[in-house]
């Protein structure tokens, strides 16, 4: 069974104070980290003539696999010799920047290419809701914020820009069940990918016991901001009502549901489940240096990484009027934060995949 936790992350390793700028996605990272390295200490290798081979799923820019990658190669290779090769395979949609990531690998002085001779990164432009990879090819996996966006967006949220803080029933309930479907999805195809006894760790956001999905000051910051901007002109109401972030948080409950009743689902088995609220670095700085000014602008700068190019549809391709519209937010979010320093819940749900290994 899996083991069940509520916990408070410290984060011992990621110390805002050494840092000019922490990231709330740091949050959770060094204990998700841990899960990887271990996994790549137990999961069985393939004979040395074959590659060792590791699945990022949902690489985005890089910025949130370049550590967890390096531990797990540096993990394998207590158990390996160096000539043995690992291929990393950095998963996304189509449309994903892998320039950047490629870029990243070769620029970054903290490059698992940097460090290793025998790896070697390739990339699938293709949705992880359907199989990407050959069938029993994967042996250790990674994912990390990428199940937070749903497949697809079912509806508008006209009341806010996250379904969860919705008022509208309707909304809530096509939301919840886009998050079942995509999750089912998810681990059905990981299963098939998957090889005998490999293991995929899963950090991503999560909703309290209460439903909170947390963040709830920063997006008081955007709603009220929105408002602002349609007040002044810079954008219309009816565009602000298609401002809807493709983004949702699970209870526990819902990361069990494809493995009910019998704990399995497409050979795979939850070893590890953990949701949690994980530290808010940037008022951890805050309370260190008390600069209000760089707290609302941490914030803002997170939000322009994360939320604003999905708003940003709304206004259509004017990219002068996108780019007018985002600095205003920006603004406008980092002046009410910096007004009122509050710390934020951050929810997180760390899981641990297994696939069943075979006998013989």
């Amino acid at each position: 069974m899996p083991e069940f936790r509520v916990a408070v992350d410290p984060e011992p390793g990621d110390h805002p104070a050494k840092s000019r700028a922490p990231r709330p996605h740091a949050a959770g990272l060094n204990s998700a980290i841990a899960l990887l390295e271990q996994a790549a200490r137990t999961v069985p290798l393939p004979e040395a003539r074959y590659p060792i081979v590791i699945a990022d799923y949902g690489v985005g820019t890089g910025r949130n696999s370049m550590r967890p990658i390096t531990a797990a190669i540096a993990a394998l290779r207590g158990r390996t010799r160096p000539e043995h090769s690992v291929l990393v395979t950095h998963t996304d949609n189509a449309d994903n920047d892998f320039t950047a990531v490629f870029r990243g690998l070769a620029d970054n002085p903290d490059s698992y290419l940097r460090r290793d001779a025998s790896t070697y990164p390739s990339a699938v432009g293709r949705s992880f809701y359907t199989q990407i990879l050959p069938s029993k090819s994967v042996h250790v996996g990674w994912s990390a914020w990428a199940i937070v966006r749903v497949g697809r967006m079912p509806m508008p949220v006209p009341d806010h820009i996250v379904a969860s803080f919705s008022e509208d029933p309707q909304v809530v309930a096509a939301y919840a069940r886009q998050a079942a479907f995509d999750w089912h999805e998810f681990v059905a195809f990981r299963g098939r990918e998957l090889a005998s006894g490999a293991q995929l760790v899963v950090l991503t956001a999560a909703l309290g016991d209460d439903g909170d999905f947390g963040y709830r000051p920063l997006f008081a910051a955007v709603m009220d901001t929105l408002r602002e901007l349609v007040a002044d002109g810079v954008v219309r109401e009816d565009e602000v009502h298609e401002m809807s972030l493709p983004i949702v948080g699970r209870r526990a409950n819902d990361f069990m549901a494809p493995f009910a009743p019998s704990g399995r689902f497409e050979r795979l088995s939850v070893s590890h489940l953990e949701v949690y609220d994980a530290e808010d670095v940037i008022f951890s700085s805050y309370q260190k240096d008390r600069d209000t000014s760089a707290f609302g602008l941490r914030w803002a700068d997170f939000c322009r990484f994360t939320l604003f190019n999905d708003l940003g549809t709304a206004l259509g391709d004017d990219p002068v009027r996108c780019a007018q519209f985002q600095d205003r937010l920006h603004a406008g979010i980092a002046e009410r934060l910096s007004a009122h320093p509050e710390q934020m819940r951050i929810p997180l749900a760390q899981i641990v995949l297994e696939r069943r290994r075979s006998s013989g």
